[in-house]
Order: structure tokens, then sequence, then C-alpha cells
């Protein structure tokens, strides 16, 4: 019994120390050489300070519209649904995103649409869509802010992230950075 209980207290000792210590001071180290030390990704505008790696809600027509969440984009705790691609409530909630867009988006049909506008991320928090996602509420903006749509399709193309080193995920486009871009445009087009 002590040649197994000596060995585990030790072990625990040692990982107490390291991951409660040694381990913090590496992370919290290493977040002091990305940009804004390790505080997030912060935007000012307008006096109101935001938090582009937060995905947040866009339901106002005049914006662009969010990805969907299953936590109602509280950033206390991240999560998905959990539910399966069968399950009738899940498939129930994506047919009523999917209603919602056509009713706002009446030139959109049903096949054109990008899964990411009506599924939520496995965080709940994503802050982006993808490009299709924005291109298709290019005619809903442009219409009710009295603009040309080619002037927002640019104003997309300019908000379009690369993949990381440029081989890591996917092109994307931050909705709050967009919303915002656009609010500014709107401004010196007035």
């Amino acid at each position: 019994m002590k040649t197994n209980l000596l060995p585990a207290f030790k072990l625990t000792l040692v990982c107490l120390f390291f991951f409660s210590g040694i381990y913090t001071v590496i992370v919290l180290g290493i977040a002091q050489l990305v940009p804004n030390n390790g505080k997030g990704d912060i935007v000012m505008q307008n006096g109101k300070t935001y938090y582009t790696n937060i995905g947040q809600s866009f339901t106002q027509d005049q914006y662009f519209y969010s990805r969907p969440s299953a936590i109602n984009y509280n950033a206390a705790g991240s999560g998905g649904s959990n539910k399966s691609i069968g399950n009738a409530t899940y498939i129930a909630e994506v047919k009523a995103r999917i209603d919602t867009f056509l009713v706002h988006n009446p030139t959109v049909t049903k096949a054109d649409f990008p899964s990411d506008l009506v599924t939520a991320s496995g965080s709940g928090l994503d802050p982006n869509i993808s490009i299709e996602s924005a291109k298709i509420q290019v005619k809903r903006i442009a219409n009710i802010r009295n603009m040309r749509e080619e002037t927002v399709s640019q104003l997309i193309d300019q908000q379009v992230e690369k993949p990381l080193m440029g081989m890591f995920g996917t092109k994307k486009i931050n909705v709050l950075k967009l919303n915002l871009a656009l609010d500014q445009l709107n401004k010196t087009l007035k």
C-alpha cells in the first residue's frame, strides 16, 4: 500500500505545483506577446467598446445577420445545442430560422442558402460568417440603407479575413467588423 500511495501523493503535488503555478505563468507570458495582451480583439467606435472575437446578435434588417447561437451569445459559458441532425426540436429550430430569413430576404431561395446562417457553431460564440452568408444579404441591406448593391458587395470584399498562414481554415467575415464598417460607410455616403 505504501508503495502505491507515496508515488501517487508525490505526483499529485508535482501536478498541483506545475499546473497551478508554472503552466499559468507560461500561458500568461505568451498572452503578453499577442496583440492587446491576450484581452481579446477590441474595437472602439462612437465611444463604445466591442469585442470582435465574441459572436453578437444582429437581427435588425439594416445589419448583416450573425450566425445563430445555442447559448444566446452569452460569453460567460460557451456551448452548442448538442442536438443531432435528426432531432425533431433541432430540425424545427433550423426550419424556423430558414423561414424567418426568407421572410426578410424574399429574393433568396432555399437552394442558395448557406448553412452557417441557420446552424449554431460548437461554441455558440462564433463571430464569423462565410462570404456566401454575407453576399446573400446584400440586396436586403442595400435596399434598406438606400445604397448600391455593388457598394455593399465591395465592403464585403474588403472585410474578408484570409485563412491563418494562408492554409488553416477558410475565408471568413467578422460580422461585427462588417456591420461597424457598414455604419461608417453609410455615414460617409450621406
